[in-house]
């Protein structure tokens, strides 16, 4: 495993995990819930941004690498779990809602290592859809673990329902774009 900036990033990434979960779990009194979701959302940002900035970096510097290959998802996969989780035991995100978004990731996290397994892993490539189910569940998670009001005014929790709801629905959208395009390889029975 060869240590670049782009790996460091996804490692401060998966670092940031407990850090952000842990906020939520501190005795009564440490800290108030409001300041809680507020650091959590600022960690929860933060871990986003890198996901965007490791996969720059490694383009720009010339610094993939296999296992920044292998890193980078299972980063994104855990820390949008981790989240989920934490938000449907807030209460603030309907479970059913965290097992499409979830389930949906293990599926097809499995069904990329098979097509790569056979040869055929950019049969499946990062689609437009799935960037923008990505971007709206990134924007979900921030708000609906912020939980207030934004300048007084927008209602987190709401406008994080909202798009919650959306990124499940892009979400179920982008993986039966994935399992048609992977459809001819599993008809075919390689």
């Amino acid at each position: 495993m060869r240590l670049n900036i782009p790996n460091l990033l996804t490692w401060l990434r998966i670092i940031l995990i407990p850090v952000f979960a842990i906020l939520f779990y501190l005795p009564d009194g440490w800290l108030a819930m409001a300041t809680a979701n507020a650091a959590a959302t600022a960690i929860f940002a933060v871990a986003a941004f890198t996901d965007w900035l490791d996969g720059y970096l490694a383009r720009a510097l010339n610094q993939t690498s296999a296992f920044g290959a292998f890193l980078d998802p299972v980063a994104d996969k855990l820390m949008v779990a981790a989240a989920l989780i934490l938000l449907v035991a807030l209460g603030r995100v309907d479970a059913l809602i965290a097992l499409i978004i979830i389930g949906r990731e293990i599926t097809i996290s499995a069904l990329r290592e098979w097509m790569a397994e056979i040869g055929q892993r950019k049969s499946i490539a990062v689609s437009f859809v799935g960037k923008i189910k990505t971007t709206t569940q990134m924007a979900a998670i921030v708000l609906l673990l912020y939980h207030g009001k934004i300048g007084g005014v927008v209602d987190a929790q709401l406008l994080g329902t909202l798009l919650i709801f959306a990124a499940a629905a892009l979400t179920l959208w982008s993986m039966v774009y994935y399992l048609k395009l992977a459809l001819p390889h599993l008809a075919g029975g390689e």
